[in-house]
């Protein structure tokens, strides 16, 4: 049953993410979420994240749903490699097609299940679907992925990536050629305002930042080096497509479905290549490189024929 409340001074003026956030004693985010997919109304107008509530208004709110208990489940996965483990952290070079940590509607394979399934315990800090995950990979992109080990780790690699002292190369190929061959997208992301599994360039969006340069021109591709100075969700993939440069293969941006069906690849041609960073314990310098998997390799090779 939805829920009414009168605006009073307190609230007057403010968005209306923020104050359902307050009337509820939810996160501004899961208030803006819960704008997104139309739960909030004053008399017959639906408001979006960002209106702002008046004095004496009556706003209904439409209370969320409760969040789905999210569990690690121990699910073997053969292809997912651990290239280094000690007893602060493991790296893994992760298969396309296997999530990071269980999410909602989602019930294939996560790397956390994996590595429970060989007996690898993460840190225990964290959410409980997300304990040891300091960093993401898509589902469908390939590579390199960090996971601590002890709560100590855990704490200084989030600071670690919160502070951009980590270095994350991907590579990626691209449609069209790039001009200027080398450059950056400096373009805050925010979730999509009208597909609820996308992102977008959104002028209130986070800070984001991706550097590249092209290493190899083909006829209607080009293959990138990127350098992520921040972390956002789907961060190199809605970089390009909004200039007008999707990964090859990425359909959900844009992408040229012949294309990818062309050249084989039902996937963004999209890979962590390589991850270095300060050991978060020991101090030691840490630099790691993964090779391409075999459908993105098959790509290159029909390319460079």
């Amino acid at each position: 049953m939805n829920q009414i409340f009168e605006i009073d001074q307190s609230l007057a003026g403010e968005r209306v993410d923020t104050a359902i956030a307050r009337l509820l004693g939810i996160s501004r985010s899961a208030a803006a979420e819960l704008c997104e997919a139309g739960g909030a109304r004053v008399g017959k107008k639906t408001l979006g994240k960002s209106d702002r509530v008046n004095l004496a208004d009556l706003l209904e709110v439409q209370p969320p749903k409760p969040a789905q208990e999210l569990k690690v489940v121990a699910t073997p996965v053969d292809e997912l490699l651990v290239i280094y483990q000690d007893d602060d952290l493991v790296i893994v070079d992760k298969p396309a097609g296997v999530v990071a940590h269980p999410t909602v509607g989602y019930e294939g394979p996560t790397v956390a299940g994996a590595l429970l399934a060989r007996g690898i315990q993460l840190s225990t800090s964290g959410a409980q679907e997300r304990q040891g995950i300091v960093q993401r990979l898509d589902v469908g992109t390939s590579g390199l992925m960090m996971l601590a080990k002890s709560e100590l780790a855990y704490s200084r690699l989030k600071q670690a990536f919160r502070d951009r002292t980590v270095n994350k190369i991907y590579h990626a190929i691209i449609q069209g050629h790039p001009d200027p061959m080398e450059g950056t997208f400096d373009a805050p992301l925010g979730r999509h305002p009208k597909a609820e599994f996308k992102f977008a360039v959104m002028e209130d969006g986070k800070p984001s930042v991706t550097h590249y340069k092209v290493l190899e021109l083909f006829s209607a591709v080009a293959l990138c080096e990127v350098n992520l100075e921040t972390g956002r969700t789907h961060q190199i993939r809605v970089h390009f497509s909004a200039f007008k440069h999707p990964l090859l293969g990425d359909t959900m941006y844009g992408a040229d479905p012949t294309l990818a069906k062309k050249l084989g690849i039902d996937r963004q041609w999209l890979h962590a290549k390589e991850l270095g960073f300060t050991h978060p314990i020991t101090g030691k310098q840490m630099h790691f490189v993964s090779e391409y998997p075999k459908d993105l390799a098959e790509v290159l090779v029909k390319l460079r024929a």
